[in-house]
């Protein structure tokens, strides 16, 4: 009886060791965040819908432009950073797939092994083999079978399979932070070459206002009406604009070879484009609310990963200080002869054992091991609050910037509106002989270079836009 009380009391006390040894867990999310209710914004004019957000959005759906959308079909398809960080995912998967036979005893097959040992004359086995078996050297031929099984007391295997899973995960992240930055990199780049393409064309209006200019100036000059010094003004006007819109040229091929990089085209002209003036800017923003970016905005996603795993490398270093229990299995064929190797069952053997082995003393190295783990969690856990505290700030700074802009473009709507007036007024006045031609064309001057100002808020607006989409972290489906 007494010896079943010592049974029952060795039992209970592992328990309590299991229990005290289990692994404090680790949580992180929303609440460790401090993430606000809404996001700031000091307009309230923005008309802001918190109900749903434009994340959940495809591109397909976002991008109202078909020429843009073929471009983003061809990066995502092709373009090379891209498929480097899919190749990485690969990468994870297989880890993942290896960390999963953790629990799976290690086989080992050794077929054919043969030896030869020639011993000291003046050693013991020397001596030992020189006696019994007549010569001076041993022979050794063996075909064995090992196997060699951990188990899993401590949940190491357990955390080891997590902090592959959690990597894994996190490498699919970086796939989808690299998927939102090349669409946003490509709508960018497809609304410069928009207003590059407008302000070639304005320009181009501008260049025969000019030429008009000259003309009639050159008229006024041989009439008296004015001096040449007149005429040089409006011929170094025509050059500079004849200097600004090959400049714009340039402009238009550079940003159309850059394209084709991106979605992984060797460099040409991109021939089926829309137009800026006809893309229309949304009229509402749907954000969701600050705690929706946890759950879409990949960066952040990659931070909690990281945390993750963190927090599994911290067990595993754990476990690593505890007892160990190893089971070892070998069986086969062994002889001092090649003749007897095969004799069955003469030459078979096997050994099966057990071992509990306790780390002591290893130069604090597993304690330090521990110690720096606990120190990186508290990093992940800090760059984690960092990622949302970026993500609600960026979302932020370009609502402000989107109210701005709004606001900006009423007013150039308004400046084309008057100067379309101002241009209609010189032309009465010009029929009842009260102004001049030239005024005129100043006029229509004017009103390019409000059309210009114009385009030029309009691609910002549009490229705040998708800013915003890829900052709530559209594009990842």
């Amino acid at each position: 009886m007494t010896k079943y009380k010592n049974n029952i009391t060795v039992v209970l006390l592992l328990l309590l060791v299991l229990m005290g040894c289990r692994s404090p867990k680790r949580t992180i999310g929303a609440n460790e965040a401090n993430v606000p209710h809404e996001f700031s914004t000091t307009d309230t004019e923005i008309p802001l819908d918190t109900s749903s957000s434009l994340a959940e959005l495809s591109y397909r759906e976002f991008f109202r432009d078909q020429n843009l959308i073929t471009l983003i079909d061809s990066g995502l398809s092709y373009n090379n950073n891209m498929l480097v960080a899919i190749k990485q995912i690969e990468i994870a998967e297989e880890a993942v797939k290896q960390v999963k036979w953790g629990h799976v005893p290690i086989v080992d097959l050794a077929v054919g092994a043969a030896s030869i040992n020639r011993p000291s004359d003046n050693s013991m086995n020397g001596r030992m083999a020189s006696q019994f078996m007549g010569r001076s050297y041993m022979e050794d031929y063996s075909t064995r079978l090992s196997m060699s099984w951990e188990a899993d007391i401590w949940g190491k295997i357990k955390n080891r399979k997590a902090a592959a899973l959690a990597t894994y995960l996190e490498s699919k992240e970086a796939v989808n932070a690299v998927r939102t930055s090349l669409i946003a990199g490509i709508a960018k780049g497809y609304y410069d070459l928009l207003l590059f393409d407008q302000q070639k064309e304005i320009s181009t209006r501008n260049l025969a206002i000019i030429d008009s200019t000259l003309e009639i100036t050159k008229v006024q000059q041989q009439l008296g009406l004015t001096t040449s010094l007149a005429v040089r003004q409006v011929e170094i006007s025509r050059v500079n604009l004849l200097k600004s819109i090959r400049v714009i040229e340039e402009n238009i091929t550079v940003q159309e070879y850059a394209l084709n990089a991106l979605v992984g085209r060797m460099p040409d002209h991109i021939k089926y484009r829309g137009q800026l003036g006809k893309i229309e800017a949304r009229a509402s923003f749907a954000t969701g609310v600050p705690a929706t970016l946890l759950s879409r905005r990949p960066d952040i996603k990659q931070a909690e990963f990281r945390f993750l795993r963190s927090v599994s490398e911290v067990n595993i270093a754990r476990a690593n200080m505890y007892p160990s229990l190893r089971i070892t299995a070998e069986g086969g064929l062994n002889s001092f002869k090649a003749s007897n190797w095969f004799n069955i069952p003469g030459s078979l053997f096997g050994i099966v054992a057990g071992s509990l082995t306790q780390p002591l003393l290893d130069g604090r190295r597993l304690k330090t091991e521990y110690n720096q783990a606990g120190i990186r969690t508290d990093q992940a856990e800090i760059q984690f609050k960092e990622s949302v505290l970026q993500a609600v700030s960026e979302v932020s700074t370009i609502l402000e910037q989107l109210a701005s802009l709004r606001e900006q473009q009423i007013f150039n709507d308004d400046l084309v509106a008057k100067n379309l007036e101002l241009i209609e007024q010189a032309k009465i006045l010009f029929k009842n002989d009260m102004a001049t031609y030239l005024e005129i064309l100043l006029a229509q001057q004017t009103k390019l270079q409000a059309e210009l100002d114009q385009m030029l808020v309009k691609s910002e607006l549009l490229y705040a836009e998708v800013a915003l989409y890829r900052a709530l972290g559209g594009g990842i489906q």
